[in-house]
C-alpha cells in the first residue's frame, strides 16, 4: 500500500481534528495547523497519491516549467495544456487584478478587488517569481554542478525566497526553499513550504519534487534517496472540506491507499535539460498507477 497516501491521509486527519479556522487574504476562511513534517524514501516508492488521481504530466511540466525552461510567463504552460497558473497571469496591459482580503488599518481585514500595476513588460508573466529566480541567481545548475563535482558541499541549497523581488512578484513562492544533500550515493532532498494548500497543491508539490529528484540523481550518477517536507501553515479551505471528507472516506474504507507506481525516466538522458517538456511530456512516465478517482477542489486566489 501507498506510504505516501499514509502520510497524507495523517495530515487530513490532523487538521481536521486539531485546526482552527482563521481568515485569510483571499476572502475564503482555511481551516489550519501551524506546522507539518514527514519524511518518504524515494528510492523506495515513488509518492503519487492513489486516494485521487493526479495528473503527472502536468505535475512534471510546472516543475519543468520552474527548474528546466526557468521560465515565469504562464503561456509556457498553457501551451502545452497546464492552466494551472491562468489565475495568476499578469494582463497584457501589466496589470494583475484579483479579490482579496487586505488590512484595514486597524488590525483587521476587508475584502476589496486590488489592482496592481506591473508594467506591460510582465504580460503574461507571475513576476519575479519561481522560474525568473531560478534563471536570475542561476540555481539549478550551481546544484547540478556541485552534485557532479562537489558532493560534500554542505551548502547546497535553493532558495526562491528573495526580498527585493516580492514586490514584483504577483505570488511570492510557497514552496520557497530545498536543500540538498550526498549520502552513501543517494540524493536527499529537505523542501520547506511557507503555505501549504494541502488539497489542491501538496499533493503535486510532493509529485513535482520527486520527479525533480529522481531527475537530478540520474544526470549526476546518483541514487534516489530521501524526501523530508516541513510545511509552515498547513491548511484546508472551507470550500474544500466536502472533497477531504470523500478522501479519507476512501481511505479508511479501502483499509489504505492502492500499491504505488514505478517511475519511469528516459534512461538514455544524462543531461536535465535534454528531459522532453513538450505537451507530451515523453522522457516521464508512471508504470502501474492505480487510483480511486478524481476529486476536485477549488482554487483559492
Amino acid at each position: 500500500m501507498s506510504m505516501w497516501d499514509d502520510e497524507y491521509v495523517k495530515l487530513l486527519k490532523k487538521i481536521r481534528a486539531d485546526g482552527v479556522e482563521v481568515v485569510n487574504r483571499t476572502g475564503i476562511n482555511s481551516v489550519k495547523i501551524p506546522s507539518w513534517h514527514f519524511s518518504l524514501d524515494i528510492g523506495e516508492e515513488f509518492p503519487i497519491l492513489t486516494t485521487k488521481q493526479l495528473f503527472i504530466r502536468q505535475a512534471v511540466l510546472e516543475m519543468l516549467w520552474i527548474y528546466q525552461a526557468q521560465s515565469n510567463d504562464v503561456r509556457w504552460l498553457q501551451e502545452r495544456n497546464v492552466n494551472i497558473w491562468n489565475e495568476w497571469e499578469i494582463d497584457e496591459d501589466g496589470f494583475w487584478t484579483a479579490t482579496q482580503m487586505v488590512p484595514d488599518g486597524s488590525g483587521g481585514l476587508v475584502k476589496k478587488e486590488i489592482r496592481k500595476e506591473f508594467g506591460k513588460e510582465w504580460s503574461h508573466t507571475i513576476g519575479t517569481a519561481y522560474g525568473w529566480i531560478v534563471r536570475k541567481f542561476g540555481l539549478i545548475d550551481e546544484l547540478i554542478y556541485k552534485l557532479k563535482y562537489n558532493r560534500t558541499d554542505r551548502r547546497m541549497v535553493m532558495s526562491l525566497w528573495q526580498n527585493d523581488y516580492l514586490e514584483t512578484a504577483v505570488l511570492p513562492s510557497c514552496v520557497w526553499s530545498s536543500e540538498w544533500d550526498v549520502t552513501d550515493g543517494r540524493l536527499n532532498a529537505w523542501v520547506h513550504q511557507r503555505s501549504c494548500d494541502v488539497p489542491l497543491g501538496l499533493p503535486f508539490n510532493v509529485t513535482q519534487y520527486s520527479v525533480l529528484l529522481s531527475m537530478l540523481a540520474q544526470v549526476t550518477g546518483l541514487k534516489p534517496g530521501r524526501l523530508d517536507w516541513s510545511i509552515k501553515d498547513a491548511h484546508i479551505y472551507v470550500n474544500q472540506i466536502s472533497g477531504v471528507v470523500e478522501q479519507i472516506r476512501r481511505y479508511d474504507e479501502n483499509g489504505g491507499g492502492l500499491p504505488s507506481p514505478k517511475l519511469w525516466l528516459n534512461p538514455e538522458l544524462d543531461d536535465f535539460y535534454k528531459f522532453d517538456n513538450s505537451a507530451e511530456c515523453r522522457d516521464v512516465k508512471l508504470i502501474g498507477y492505480q487510483h480511486m478517482g478524481k476529486i476536485s477542489f477549488p482554487i483559492a486566489q
